[in-house]
């Protein structure tokens, strides 16, 4: 018979209508979930008058297993629960000897055990124990592709709209850190009207969270869809100026999220836009529109090697040489000396870097290349341009 998974919303339902089993041990990489599971077992378990004579929070550096089962054996003190709390379990070294009590929970008493960063091995004895008796539950990093969802999900806990431009604008900016996420949330909830409708939109986001509407990661991902050069040079320069709000480390993953589905679209039998929703796994239309569009401007093997250039500049290091002054930029990558003539394109000119590599990777711009004083078409030889720069630093070029 299989084990029940429980969920995070499964959970904290049951602990506010006061359902509570008699342990719960909480293990995983995302620390957020288990921390707020705890506390609302630390609001809801015990009234404020009961918590003197009644909770107990240990931490796993300063304890034991025998010391957790003496503490968690006695019986509450005019009280219907007593609350053992162990925070940073994963530090105690003979936690299996938990399952001792765990097999026989006095229910007079909830056990919750933080047990962070870790997993136990559910082939033991403890997590056996605790599957059968109480509350075994995995706290799981949320992929950065689902994170709109689970913020709309989130926020709908609240009883708060929120537009799916601005989930999408906030998964960029913080990504899956749900600690961060979860403060911005709160300062947004506080701003909303507290008569009336609820809900959060992208022009609140901007004026609130300091994410710029027009440039962004949602925008960037958009003018690649659309092939949409100007909008795509504009981003990028913003970019390059506020490394600190839109750092490449942020922005690696929102391409290779993009193109990486791209390609799965072009392998779905059924290429409507419901049927994309369903391979994809997205919620909201308007983000399909975007992968539609990506399919009628990109091949399949532009994809392709778009995704192999992506994974190979967050692999590879690179460094800034020199500039020169005669409007030509010098590069060394590989043990080789490179540059490239400096060009316009629609009367803008291309004087940085960036914006020639990012021509280049929505393939709407050839350029020719100086190698040993030979011009080199493009396709003809690899090179790996290398710069401090913001776009040229996130996809590798290929020749």
């Amino acid at each position: 018979m299989a084990k029940k998974e429980y969920t995070y919303e499964e959970i904290c339902r049951n602990i506010v209508a006061k359902k509570f089993a008699p342990v719960y041990i909480m293990m995983g990489d995302e620390p957020f979930f288990m921390d707020q599971i705890t506390d609302l077992l630390l609001e809801n378990v015990l009234e404020e008058s009961e918590r003197d004579f009644n909770q107990i929070i240990m931490y796993g550096a300063d304890t034991d297993a025998a010391s957790i089962i003496n503490a968690a054996r006695r019986f509450p003190m005019m009280s219907k629960y007593q609350l053992v709390v162990v925070r940073e379990a994963q530090l105690i070294r003979d936690i299996e000897l938990l399952s001792n009590y765990v097999k026989n929970p006095l229910m007079s008493t909830v056990l919750v055990i933080n047990y962070k960063y870790k997993n136990l091995d559910r082939r033991k004895a403890l997590a056996s124990a605790t599957d059968k008796t109480g509350v075994l539950f995995e706290s799981k990093k949320i992929p950065d592709y689902k994170m709109p969802a689970f913020i709309a999900s989130f926020m709908q806990m609240r009883s708060i709209g929120i537009d799916g431009k601005a989930s999408q604008m906030l998964s960029d900016f913080l990504g899956n850190d749900l600690s961060r996420l979860s403060k911005e949330l709160d300062k947004l909830a506080l701003i909303l009207p507290e008569k009336g409708a609820k809900r959060i939109t992208p022009e609140l986001v901007e004026q609130n969270i300091g994410i710029s509407k027009e440039y962004n990661n949602f925008e960037l991902i958009k003018a690649l869809a659309m092939k949409d050069v100007l909008k795509a040079n504009r981003i990028a320069q913003y970019f390059e100026k506020n490394p600190k709000s839109n750092p490449i480390q942020m922005t690696l993953p929102v391409l290779f999220n993009y193109f990486s589905n791209l390609l799965i679209c072009y392998y779905t039998k059924d290429r409507s836009e419901a049927g994309l929703m369903t391979a994809l796994g997205l919620r909201g239309t308007f983000q399909v529109k975007d992968y539609l569009l990506g399919m009628r401007n990109y091949s399949a093997m532009k994809v392709f090697n778009l995704i192999s250039d992506i994974r190979m500049t967050d692999a590879i290091p690179v460094r800034w040489v020199e500039r020169s002054a005669d409007s030509r930029t010098k590069f060394e990558g590989s043990g080789k000396h490179f540059c490239f003539r400096c060009r316009t394109f629609k009367g803008i000119a291309l004087q940085n870097p960036a914006l020639k590599r990012f021509l280049y990777l929505i393939g709407l711009k050839k350029r020719l290349f100086i190698w040993n004083n030979r011009k080199i078409e493009p396709d003809k030889k690899p090179l790996l341009i290398v710069s401090q720069s913001f776009i040229v630093d996130f996809t590798l070029l290929r020749f």
